[in-house]
């Protein structure tokens, strides 16, 4: 199987640092510092953008290891139980997390979003800005998914 390795092109900067608080992260601003080899401009014309797509890695979660049996998310009972790859949380096999957060500010290197579910020291793999051409039309989910989120992006 093919592995590759990935280099954290900045960091997260937050309030939040407990990995076990999984609700209200709609009101948490965050600060994305880019590592200076990108130089100062590299986040030259985001600001154009309402929003970013960041990708990052769980890195304060540990890693599971078997992922063939499903479990309801977060362990919650009420909740059917669905494969590692029906879901969006930590436990993961490469522990990517990926969300669209609304730009506050572009300065230099920092960016500033809000709505990010990372904790602070997160490292960030990518940013790519959010683009409507890229976005689905028609997005379809479970009942269960919109019981699960109610709380999770609330301020």
């Amino acid at each position: 199987m093919l592995s590759f390795d990935i280099t954290p092109i900045g960091t997260v900067q937050n309030a939040r640092t407990d990995i076990q608080r999984t609700d209200n992260w709609g009101a948490v601003r965050s600060t994305i510092t880019v590592d200076e080899r990108f130089g100062e401009a590299c986040l030259q014309g985001l600001e154009g953008f309402s929003h970013v797509e960041i990708l990052f890695v769980f890195d304060q979660f540990p890693d599971h290891g078997d992922y063939r049996e499903p479990r309801p998310n977060r362990g919650r009972p009420d909740l059917p139980p669905v494969g590692v790859f029906a879901g969006r949380g930590p436990r993961r096999p490469n522990r990517i997390g990926v969300t669209s957060c609304a730009i506050e500010s572009v300065h230099g290197r920092e960016l500033t979003v809000v709505g990010l579910d990372a904790v602070s020291g997160t490292p960030v793999i990518d940013l790519k800005p959010v683009m409507a051409e890229f976005l689905p039309e028609n997005v379809q989910q479970p009942e269960w998914v919109s019981r699960l989120m109610s709380a999770y992006f609330q301020p």
